[in-house]
C-alpha cells in the first residue's frame, strides 16, 4: 500500500495581509498530480487544514473542490485530523457526509481510542493499514487541572496526558501487528528536538506539550506528524516525521525545501519513505545588508523561473538615518515592480562606533512582527525588571490557548 503525508495546508492564510490562495491552489493542483503520477492509495493530512478556526468561503472551496477531485483519482482513502489551528466543528460538521467517499475526518480527541483507530481495507474486505488518527490534544483532552499545581507539574501532566493517549492504542493494534498489518499513528504536536519557524504558534504553554520520540509506542510502523513548517525527522528516527508546510508561509521559511513523503508498506513493514519536492510559484525573499548592497541585490533580481510575483523583506545595516531612504528603495523597486514587492521593511539597524545612550537603545519592533507573548514579556521587564517572568508568561499563553479554544468552538 502507498501512502502519502502532508500537513499544514493552513488554507486561508494570509502573509501581511496579502491572500495566499494562488499558492494553495498551485499546491493542491500539483497534490492531485502527484497521487496520480505515483498511484498514491492513501492520503494522510495531519492537521492546520485551514490557518484559522472560521475559515473563509474562499478556503473552503479549495477543501471541498480538492476532496472532490481527489476521489476520482486512484486515492482510496483519505484521513484529515484537526491541528491547533482548525475548528472542531467546522472539520467535523460533513464528517457522516464524506465518510461515504472513504473520506476519514477526525477534527477533536476521543476519550475512547477505538473512535481515532481506522481501519482501511482493499476492495476484497480484507484489512491493509491501520492508522491511529490523533488530532492536536488540547488541554482538556489530556489532563485535569489541579489547583495550586507548579509550572514543572503543570508540564510534566501535560506531557503524560499525550504520551498516554497514543499508549492506549497497544491493546487495540496487537491484532493488527499479528497478523502483519502495519500501523500507522498520526499527531499534531511539538516533539522534543524538532526545528521550528517563526510562523508556528505555540501550543500548549510555551514547551509544554513537548514529547520524545520514545514516547511513541514501538508498535506504530510510521507516525504522521504536523504543526512544525519544516520537512524533518524526530531525533534521527526515520519512522517519525513532519511534513512540514507545502508553502513558506514566514519568511523565516524562505530557504527551506517543501516537500511531502510517500511511503510503501510490504508484507507489514516500512520497505521505502521517499521525500517528493513541491514546485514553488512564489519566492519569498529576504534582502539584509548595507543600502548600496541590497539595491544591487534587487537590481539583479531574476524571477524568471516563478510563475507570480515574488515578495520581499528588507532590513538595511547603515552608519546614520538617511532622509531620503524610502526614495532610493522605491526607485530601484520600481525597475523590478513586475517581478518583486515589497511586503515588509524592517526599522534599519544602525551601527556606529560610538553612539550616544538614547541610540544604543533596541530599536522598537513593528507590532506585526511581533506575538503576543513578546509584547506581554516586554511590559513585565517594564514593570518587573529584576523578577523572573516564567510564571507570568506560561499563565499569558495558557489564558491565550483557552481564549483560542473558545474562539474556535464559538
Amino acid at each position: 500500500m502507498r501512502v502519502l503525508h502532508t500537513s499544514d495546508w493552513h488554507l486561508g492564510q494570509r502573509l501581511v495581509n496579502l491572500e495566499r490562495t494562488e499558492e494553495h491552489q498551485h499546491f493542491l493542483n500539483w497534490l492531485l498530480q502527484t497521487i496520480e503520477q505515483e498511484r498514491v492509495e492513501v492520503l494522510l493530512m495531519s492537521g492546520d487544514v485551514f490557518d484559522s478556526g472560521a475559515p473563509s468561503n474562499t478556503a473552503l472551496k479549495l477543501y471541498y473542490d480538492f476532496l472532490r477531485k481527489v476521489c476520482a483519482t486512484c486515492c482510496r482513502h483519505i484521513i484529515i485530523t484537526g491541528g491547533n489551528h482548525d475548528s472542531v466543528s467546522t472539520l467535523n460538521a460533513p464528517r457522516e457526509l464524506l465518510e461515504c467517499f472513504n473520506i476519514y475526518v477526525i477534527g477533536g480527541a476521543s476519550s475512547d481510542p477505538l473512535d481515532e483507530l481506522i481501519e482501511l481495507k482493499n476492495e476484497q474486505g480484507e484489512v491493509q493499514l491501520a492508522v491511529c488518527a490523533v488530532p492536536f490534544l488540547r488541554d482538556r483532552d489530556v489532563r485535569l487541572s489541579v489547583p495550586g499545581e507548579s509550572f514543572e507539574e503543570r508540564e510534566q501532566r501535560i506531557k503524560q496526558g499525550i504520551a498516554a493517549h497514543y499508549q492506549a492504542f497497544v491493546p487495540h493494534i496487537q491484532t493488527y501487528k499479528q497478523q502483519s498489518i502495519p500501523v500507522v499513528a498520526m499527531g499534531h504536536l511539538f516533539a522534543a528536538g524538532g526545528s521550528a519557524s517563526e510562523s508556528e504558534k505555540e501550543i500548549h504553554v510555551g514547551n509544554l506539550g513537548q514529547i520524545g520520540a520514545d514516547q511513541f509506542p514501538q508498535e506504530f510502523d510510521y507516525v504522521a506528524l504536523g504543526h512544525l513548517h519544516r520537512p524533518q525527522q524526530v531525533n534521527n528516527r526515520h519512522h517519525i516525521r513532519y511534513s512540514g508546510s507545502p508553502i513558506p508561509l514566514s519568511f523565516s521559511e524562505v530557504t527551506d525545501k517543501k516537500v511531502v513523503f510517500i511511503l510503501d508498506f510490504e508484507e507489514g513493514k516500512l520497505t521505502d519513505l521517499r521525500e517528493v519536492a513541491i514546485p514553488v510559484c512564489r519566492q519569498l525573499v529576504r534582502f539584509k545588508g548595507p543600502l548600496e548592497k541590497v539595491k544591487q541585490q534587487i537590481a539583479l533580481y531574476d524571477n524568471r523561473a516563478y510563475t507570480l510575483t515574488a515578495w520581499a523583506e528588507i532590513q538595511l545595516e547603515l552608519e546614520a538615518h538617511l532622509p531620503d531612504l524610502n526614495q532610493q528603495l522605491e526607485e530601484v523597486l520600481h525597475l523590478k515592480k513586475d517581478e518583486l514587492q515589497l511586503l515588509i521593511h524592517r526599522p534599519p539597524i544602525i551601527q556606529k562606533a560610538a553612539q550616544t545612550l538614547e541610540q544604543q537603545v533596541q530599536e522598537e519592533a513593528d507590532l506585526h512582527t511581533l506575538r503576543e507573548q513578546d509584547v506581554f514579556l516586554k511590559r513585565c521587564e517594564s514593570a518587573f525588571p529584576d523578577a523572573d517572568h516564567s510564571e507570568l508568561v506560561a499563565t499569558f499563553s495558557e489564558l491565550l490557548e483557552l481564549m483560542g479554544q473558545e474562539e474556535l468552538e464559538s
